[in-house]
């Protein structure tokens, strides 16, 4: 590991999934993959309206260890990383900076005020 890459912070990543609704349909659920440890900086943050109240939106780059490509603890756009009731929406992933062996994911949590 280099100097200043440095994974403190265990975030659970986790998938959509389609369940059966009971009724003959379908649901979407979350569904977790593991947990993974992180770097996790501030990027931006701005504030707008939603639907019915003001919605706060900051942006993340996040940091882990990389997995093979088709891995089910390989993170991909459409996912989310949760820590506690904290949800950080995966928008896009590509290879880190901070060397080989890791990715970096750029990521948006929402907070509606």
């Amino acid at each position: 590991m280099r100097a200043g890459v440095r994974l403190s912070r265990p975030l659970v990543l986790e998938a959509r999934a389609r369940v059966a609704d009971g009724a003959g349909g379908f649901a979407h659920a979350w569904e977790v993959r593991g947990t993974l440890w992180a770097k996790v900086e501030a990027r931006t943050g701005r504030e707008g309206p939603g639907e019915g109240a003001s919605v706060a939106r900051a942006a993340y780059r996040i940091t882990v260890r990389a997995a093979p490509q088709g891995a089910p603890s390989r993170p991909v756009p459409g996912q989310r990383l949760r820590d506690g009731a904290r949800v950080f929406a995966i928008e896009a992933v590509t290879e880190s900076a901070a060397g080989p062996g890791y990715l970096t994911l750029w990521a948006e949590e929402e907070v509606v005020a």
